[in-house]
């Protein structure tokens, strides 16, 4: 994947992980606001990713 589609997954990932967070807390199921919290947390770690690509991209174009 491509720093752009890493960004783009991380930030669907992260609002998706959000929304099932606040239903489960609005229904009262635990186990739906983990499973949210995980997703978001891979969302945080695949725009990490496209960060890092971004940023190896430009010191190699740079050099």
């Amino acid at each position: 994947m491509g720093s752009t589609s890493d960004k783009i997954s991380g930030k669907a990932n992260e609002l998706t992980g959000k929304a099932k967070q606040a239903v489960g807390d609005a229904t009262d199921n635990h186990s739906l606001e983990a499973k949210g919290a995980a997703q978001e947390a891979k969302g945080h770690g695949q725009q990490a990713k496209g960060e890092a690509k971004d940023a190896v991209k430009n010191v190699v174009d740079k050099a």
